[in-house]
């Protein structure tokens, strides 16, 4: 099950997040948690070059994409190498939207076009088949 989506800038502001299936008391931790793990992580981090964590019985897929960092939360058969599939598309579908890396800018500036593209991920990677 693909648990939660989020994209945040550079000081760590979340700019977009979906959760499927997290109770609303769990999104707090989830969002703290995936915040610091960036911040320790990410600098350095080529664009797209993927980390991977584990946090009790989920696994966390997160990358940087020009000045946004990207994290997929997963569980059961969303293991990290299905969110690494999971989290290119999304960036391919981020670039493809802004035509390159975005700024945190580019990215609000477009930031309708990426929510109607990232629900329609979330959404389809989430529902049955």
């Amino acid at each position: 099950m693909l648990l939660a989506v989020l994209i945040a800038n550079s000081e760590g502001n979340i700019l977009v997040e979906r959760f499927n299936g997290v109770p609303g008391e769990e999104r707090l931790h989830w969002r703290s948690f995936l915040v610091k793990l960036g911040a320790d992580n990410l600098k350095g981090v080529k664009n797209e070059e993927l980390c991977v964590a584990c946090h009790k019985s989920v696994y966390i897929v997160y990358t940087v994409l020009g000045h946004v960092s990207i994290y997929l939360v997963g569980k059961d058969e969303y293991d990290e190498l299905a969110l690494s599939e999971a989290i290119f598309v999304v960036t391919s579908a981020i670039k493809d939207v802004c035509g390159k890396p975005p700024t945190e800018r580019l990215f609000l500036d477009k930031y309708g076009r990426i929510c109607l593209c990232l629900d329609e991920i979330v959404w389809k990677v989430s529902s049955p088949s």
